[in-house]
């Protein structure tokens, strides 16, 4: 289950990576096709460095900064959403295992009785 877990997050990294690098070829194949520079254009994914040593990143033209990041996980923390699917599911999920695991142990009864 690990290794699985592991190769999807690698697969999705470099999907994810991929999208990015075709967003920036998509970007520089509008500038050859305008002909010139145009400083509207930006590219997919910038980070600045400035004098006092601290980066600035933009995504798509949205400046990311790490108080953004920990107001939206602030966010995430204080919504506390009940989602009922995920609940009838978890139910039905316990059901199912839990009916699996007496048919398990009743047939094993079964087979040890018989062997006996």
């Amino acid at each position: 289950m690990i290794k699985f877990m592991l190769k999807s997050f690698i697969l999705c990294s470099v999907l994810l990576f991929g999208v990015l690098i075709g967003m920036q070829q998509a970007n520089q194949g509008m500038i050859k096709m305008k002909g010139y520079n145009d400083p509207d254009f930006q590219g997919a994914f910038q980070v600045d460095s400035e004098k006092t040593g601290e980066f600035d990143a933009s995504i798509l033209g949205n400046e990311v900064t790490s108080q953004d990041l920990q107001q939206k996980q602030e966010q995430l923390e204080q919504i506390e959403a009940f989602n009922f699917f995920s609940h009838i599911g978890k139910q039905f999920a316990n059901i199912v295992s839990h009916g699996i695991s007496t048919l398990v142990d009743l047939f094993a009864q079964w087979i040890n009785g018989f062997l006996e």
